[in-house]
């Protein structure tokens, strides 16, 4: 069993349910009490989303490295970023540490792909949604995305931030994120990706009428499977 090395906190609250699908994953494949061996470096959100919004990605990415490694002394072969808005640093992070990431939208993509799909809508924090490292991967695989209208999409970003990523989760948020979703299904969208890992707290597929990607659980299967692998 290879070990992981989890970047964390991204938040806590959906840093939880990734701890708990890999093991619960490995265990669904080995039986017994045989569970995930994993390290995890977990950030506190705060400080991370400051970096962010200061516009010093250079020195968080300087962090991640620093975490990558620490791990990877630790015997990590492998890097899990626990939320979809950090994959940004992917490709450096692999540069830098000589450990593979595993993506979370090159596995949401595959999913997609076995679903049949050629449009989805996306939702997430602001830059998972506009910017080009999420979106890319998809287009890689023969995937077209469409997003929310500005002011939807600036309410999703305000929403992870001051709501689901605290653990508050409210029936009128949740009707709002339908009807966002029910207006990218009216531009086409076949599916819908819930592109931030606290989303999937708020709403199912229940909750929805075309398929919808859940990336938390998406992502720590491609975990264990790379695990197993």
């Amino acid at each position: 069993m290879k070990i992981l090395g989890l970047i964390g906190g991204t938040s806590w609250v959906s840093t939880v349910d990734y701890y708990k699908y890999i093991n619960e994953g490995i265990n669904e494949r080995l039986g017994g009490i045989y569970y995930s061996r994993c390290i995890m470096h977990s950030f506190s959100y705060g400080e991370v989303k400051d970096l962010v919004d200061g516009g010093r990605k250079d020195e968080l990415l300087r962090q991640f490295i620093a975490a990558c490694n620490n791990m990877k002394d630790g015997g990590a072969t492998a890097i899990v970023l626990c939320a979809n808005t950090m994959h940004m640093f992917a490709e450096a992070l692999e540069q830098a540490t000589n450990m593979p990431v595993i993506h979370i939208a090159t596995a949401t993509a595959q999913a997609i792909n076995d679903k049949g799909l050629k449009t989805v809508g996306l939702l997430g924090t602001l830059p998972t949604m506009t910017m080009d490292f999420y979106k890319q991967k998809l287009a890689a695989h023969g995937i077209a995305t469409l997003v929310p209208a500005q002011d939807d999409m600036a309410y999703i970003h305000n929403t992870i931030f001051e709501e689901l990523g605290k653990g508050i989760f409210t029936a009128d948020t949740k009707q709002r994120y339908l009807h966002i979703m029910d207006e990218l299904v009216a531009q086409g969208a076949e599916g819908i990706i819930l592109g931030c890992t606290e989303i999937p707290m708020l709403l199912t597929q229940e909750d929805v009428n075309v398929p919808v990607f859940d990336t938390t659980r998406i992502h720590a299967a491609a975990a264990v499977a790379f695990s197993l692998g």
